[in-house]
């Protein structure tokens, strides 16, 4: 299933062009105002009381629009290598739901196993190199829920005015290759990314 969404403006990718420098990791450089916020969340269906991991999550933008779906009785955890972005986040969002860590999803973290209704990614899983991938794999298996969802935004794998080099970009076919997790859909947001997700079956 394939649903198109919003083109973001002309002054939103200049923007993030001056700051995309196709590297992992960019602090404060974010493709928060080019990403239609909305479609992606129609399209994941947060659920009031569910708990999910942001891996990746930068300044925590996504973070908290989930925060706010979860409600009181859910939770987020907000997950970066980044300290001083996790820093600045665990100061904004002290005392709600958002517990914001300093890690890498790559590698094992100190997170209940099966406890995450989602896991999610945006312009992340690019930058995985070698082991990393599967890594990855192992850790987000070991924390999903056995009917948990991983969800995946990445940019378009053709010509666009920022991102990383074509060789290190996925197609929507590359990435389930690559992730071998179940495909449940994908979403186009606009005219440079996409949103896969994948079912822990």
């Amino acid at each position: 299933m394939v649903h198109k969404s919003c083109k973001p403006d002309s002054a939103d990718l200049a923007e993030y062009k001056q700051h995309a420098t196709g590297q992992h990791h960019h602090r404060g450089k974010s493709s928060e105002s080019l990403l239609d916020k909305e479609a992606i969340l129609s399209a994941l269906k947060i659920g009031h009381g569910q708990t999910v991991l942001d891996a990746g999550c930068g300044n925590g933008y996504m973070s908290k629009e989930f925060s706010r779906l979860v409600g009181v009785n859910g939770k987020v955890y907000a997950l970066d290598p980044d300290k001083i972005s996790i820093a600045a986040l665990r100061k904004e969002t002290e005392g709600t739901n958002i517990v914001a860590l300093v890690g890498d999803i790559t590698t094992r973290m100190p997170l209940p196993a099966s406890a995450f209704n989602l896991i999610y990614l945006s312009t992340v899983v690019h930058g995985f190199v070698g082991e990393q991938i599967e890594g990855f794999k192992v850790e987000v298996k070991r924390l999903l829920a056995p009917d948990g969802k991983l969800a995946v935004v990445e940019i378009v794998k053709r010509d666009t005015p920022f991102g990383p080099p074509h060789n290190i970009r996925f197609s929507p076919e590359e990435l389930r290759n690559a992730l071998g997790f179940a495909s449940k859909a994908t979403v186009e947001l606009g005219e440079y990314f996409y949103l896969q997700i994948f079912e822990n079956r």
